[in-house]
């Protein structure tokens, strides 16, 4: 096997290993934008792990994220990088050591855009980790949510256009990404209080969460009207419809929903 085919191979086994959402609809794409998405979605996937790793100390988080958006915004060196994450690399995951892999297979002429977005996501993620994580408004959570999953919008919006023309808002790509986050921000409130972290604004309810994860999810649905192409569109509706779904199982006081419930999610939007 070919070194390009044994690390496409590697970052699909990986993809599975870390996503839940977006495995199935990432393998649902023609080739070509399986191996671009699925790279970009690891580059985003190997600095979120920085982020959120347990124990990690926020001094040492902020130091990688902001170094490792320094080398993004260049060709990437991938020695400079493994010193980088040397010190720490026996409590990192592999999907943040082996993030040159994931740069390496994705097409080089889009690589730049994936790496100027996951750069600004790293820079953005190190300012929050500077703070604490202190989300105090809605101003607070719009900033935290488009540099978390917003960002990732704005990155498949520039793939789309490189791939087939398709052109997309990015404001209502970032809308869909926050969304999204939100939704997991809800699934995830008990777990990060334990860890004493609250993603939702002063004086909100869980109610005005819900409602403002509904609206952004509703501005999901109308970035979705500027897309032609059959697989891009199953891709974009499956994660949106598992966050609708995943709203209601909360609403309805369960945590989560069960494998069969994700999967009669899928088979009715693939018609499989």
């Amino acid at each position: 096997m070919s070194n390009d085919k044994q690390l496409q191979k590697e970052a699909m086994q990986m993809l599975k290993l870390t996503s839940r959402t977006f495995y199935i609809p990432i393998t649902l794409l023609e080739p070509t934008l399986k191996k671009t998405v699925a790279s970009a979605y690891l580059c985003m996937r190997a600095i979120d792990e920085i982020e959120d790793h347990v124990t990690l100390d926020s001094g040492v988080k902020e130091h990688l994220l902001r170094e490792t958006a320094s080398l993004l915004k260049k060709p990437f060196d991938h020695e400079a990088y493994l010193q980088l994450v040397s010190p720490y690399s026996h409590i990192l995951p592999e999907v943040t050591l082996k993030l040159g892999n994931w740069i390496s297979t994705c097409p080089s002429d889009i690589v730049h855009k994936v790496q100027e977005s996951t750069s600004i996501m790293a820079n953005g993620m190190a300012e929050w980790v500077r703070k604490n994580w202190h989300i105090k408004t809605k101003e607070d959570l719009n900033d935290y949510t488009y540099y978390v999953a917003g960002l990732v919008g704005v990155m498949l919006s520039d793939i789309w256009e490189w791939r087939d023309g398709t052109k997309t808002d990015r404001d209502l790509a970032i809308a869909y990404g926050r969304g999204l986050q939100t939704v997991n921000i809800l699934r995830n409130v008990q777990e990060d209080k334990d860890r004493g972290v609250n993603f939702i604004p002063a004086g909100w309810s869980i109610d005005d969460t819900f409602d403002y994860a509904e609206r952004n999810l509703a501005l999901g649905d109308e970035y979705m009207k500027d897309i032609n192409s059959k697989t891009i569109l199953l891709f974009c509706k499956i994660p949106l419809a598992l966050a609708k779904k995943t709203l209601q199982t909360l609403k309805s006081g369960k945590e989560k929903m069960s494998r069969s419930e994700v999967e009669a999610v899928v088979e009715e939007i693939t018609g499989s």
